[in-house]
């Protein structure tokens, strides 16, 4: 499907797609309207959508279950905005090099064990859940 959905673009023509698989839409189009409950609550191309968040990178931890405020990660360096849901703690970070430093050190200063640990690339899921504070498939 994605090739001839590809082979459309290359043809010049448009296509409409609905999709709720974020890479889908961050691959296949041009500009996306993000829609949230029937509204669409940004638009863009895939590019801006992503740099309206204000990241380049996604760090997601979690932790041996200690209760932690989400502020304590909003001050770290590179970090310019932390979230907390039930599987541990998001942070958007401009400079993944600094702020993965700072965090571990946060966590090592308080005697707090680091459970998990993954970096990505900002995507259109993290506008997604910048925008309405949940993942899609929480609904």
């Amino acid at each position: 499907m994605w090739q001839l959905i590809e082979q459309f673009k290359r043809d010049g023509r448009t296509i409409i797609l609905t999709t709720h698989y974020m890479d889908e839409a961050e691959r296949l189009s041009d500009h996306v309207a993000v829609m949230d409950h029937g509204k669409i609550i940004a638009l863009g191309t895939p590019r801006e959508l992503i740099a309206s968040i204000g990241a380049d990178h996604v760090v997601e931890f979690a932790t041996g279950g200690a209760a932690l405020d989400v502020a304590i990660f909003e001050s770290l360096k590179g970090v310019s905005r932390a979230h907390a849901d039930n599987s541990g703690f998001q942070l958007q970070v401009t400079e993944l090099h600094l702020a993965v430093p700072a965090l571990l050190d946060e966590l090592d200063g308080r005697g707090i064990e680091l459970t998990e640990l993954r970096t990505h690339s900002a995507t259109l899921e993290d506008v997604f859940v910048t925008l309405t504070g949940r993942h899609l498939r929480e609904d």
